[in-house]
């Protein structure tokens, strides 16, 4: 058996791309991870593999604790970890959501050709950098009060629809049709909404972006014919998630969980994994804020493609409906939700490490996905009807000098990873290291030299942190998603222009 030591971390080779830490001491599931040997260097280069031990203590956890090939050091929780608990036996822990709860990427689609596009990019790009506000602090497309902040918590994008900044098609083309049900804006504090509201449709700082791309590549031409693609075709990514307002939700649960459930945590082995025990009220008040904040981060990235629709038209003086700017998909990476999966249990019914299952049952999930994309294959009631043949599509950014890739929910997505694959490329430096490492003025002018892509940001230092440098390479990324069949490439794009906070 072929074994790697990280650290007080063993892993053994389950099979090609697939390593397991077995269940020992106080875990109460194994923990599994996806990579090649090269990311497995990597994620094993920081505290990333202690991070997904602690995971498994989580009370409720099912099967593995899952580490996807993009992961690296987070907060408690590792960035590409997916953990699934039970959602009457369990918990659910805000730390392994994040405090940019519903960060996620959409993409939007154009009819323009990359030849439409060229010499025009710097009248774009300033053009962009003018309409969608980003950075930190203040400042959206819209700044408004709390009772609209408290309407786009309970409605998500059916409010935007209301109000003239999306169509009934953009709802159907986002992840739960861009609106949680159990969403409670009583559950989030004024301090949040006081945040929000000055920042609803803004790209914040940090790896947030807009960014104009063009289609290099098409692996699977059936599938990139369902979803519109083609080489050579303009599209538009937006990544970004709800802003101070997640941030401060977040913040307020986990402070509430010190207080409330001090007992629990002194349990678990990393206080930042912070959980309320399913069923206690402080759970399913959490669950209902995280659901009001999931609409709010849908909302946001809807008011930016709002902006950028207005700006393709004034650029290329066509409407956006004769452009065709028409929403791919809009997809979520830091989320828990409830979902039913098949899953080991013991005699009792109870979730428990697959191994040592007496058998499986379906069971009620909290599933926790930080860092991590909701891939589901085709079949499924939760794919948009139009995708429902073909599978949900799945965006991976990459590094504002690389590619990034449209993929579909793969096969055996359900069966190793609850349906879920990476979320990009995933950092190997942090960024203070990137700052001492990269000049953001050079490396502004290195992508426009070498590779003609525009970039604007608020600052040089923001660009320096986000070098192409920093992470890790996302065709590796991709091909051990495609090669596990988790994650199934479609199609790969290039960056024209991007934007950055």
């Amino acid at each position: 058996m072929t074994t790697r030591e990280f650290g007080d971390v063993t892993l053994e080779q389950v099979s090609e791309y697939v390593w397991e830490l077995p269940r020992e001491g106080e875990m109460r599931v194994p923990a599994r991870v996806f990579a090649s040997e090269s990311l497995l260097e990597q994620i094993g280069d920081d505290k990333t593999l202690q991070q997904l031990k602690n995971a498994t203590h989580l009370p409720g956890i099912a099967d593995y604790a899952v580490c996807m090939p993009d992961g690296h050091q987070g907060y408690g929780f590792p960035v590409g970890g997916v953990g699934a608990t039970d959602v009457e036996t369990g918990c659910i822990s805000p730390g392994s959501v994040g405090y940019d709860i519903n960060c996620g990427v959409r993409m939007i689609k154009t009819n323009l050709e990359y030849d439409d596009l060229k010499g025009r990019e710097t009248e774009l790009v300033d053009a962009l950098f003018d309409a969608v506000p980003s950075g930190l602090g203040g400042g959206g497309v819209v700044e408004t009060s709390t009772d609209v902040v408290e309407s786009v918590l309970e409605r998500g994008v059916d409010w935007a629809v209301e109000e003239g900044y999306a169509v009934r098609e953009d709802m159907t083309h986002c992840e739960d049709e861009g609106f949680r049900p159990e969403a409670d804006a009583s559950a989030v504090s004024q301090k949040a909404k006081d945040r929000g509201k000055n920042q609803l449709g803004s790209l914040g700082s940090g790896n947030h972006f807009l960014e104009v791309q063009r289609v290099t590549d098409v692996f699977r031409s059936d599938v990139a014919d369902a979803y519109g693609l083609s080489e050579g075709q303009i599209v538009v990514l937006i990544h970004c998630g709800s802003r101070g307002l997640g941030h401060q939700t977040c913040t307020d649960y986990l402070r509430r969980i010190e207080q409330e459930h001090a007992d629990l945590l002194s349990e678990l082995p990393d206080r930042e994994l912070a959980a309320a025990p399913a069923g206690s009220d402080l759970a399913d008040e959490y669950y209902r804020a995280m659901c009001a904040c999931i609409n709010f981060a849908w909302v946001n990235r809807q008011l930016i493609t709002h902006r950028t629709r207005e700006v393709f038209a004034d650029v290329f003086g066509q409407s956006w409906r004769e452009l065709e700017m028409d929403l791919l998909y809009d997809v979520a990476h830091n989320i828990a939700k409830k979902e039913v999966h098949e899953v080991a249990v013991d005699s009792q019914g109870r979730p428990t490490a697959y191994d040592e299952g007496q058998g499986t049952e379906e069971r009620e999930l909290y599933v926790h996905r930080k860092g991590a994309t909701r891939a589901f294959p085709a079949g499924r009631p939760e794919v948009p009807k139009a995708y429902r043949d073909v599978g949900q599509p799945v965006i991976i950014p990459g590094s504002m000098g690389a590619g990034s890739y449209v993929l579909r929910g793969g096969e055996r997505s359900l069966d190793l990873s609850f349906g879920s694959t990476a979320h990009g490329a995933g950092r190997v430096m942090s960024r203070t290291q990137a700052k001492q490492e990269f000049w953001g003025g050079d490396v502004q002018s290195d992508l426009r030299e070498g590779q003609q892509i525009y970039v604007k940001a608020q600052s040089g230092a923001t660009v320096a942190e986000e070098a192409p440098g920093v992470y890790k390479d996302v065709d590796e990324v991709v091909r051990v998603s495609d090669a596990l069949g988790i994650g199934e490439t479609v199609a790969r794009t290039f960056p024209v222009c991007n934007i950055k906070g």
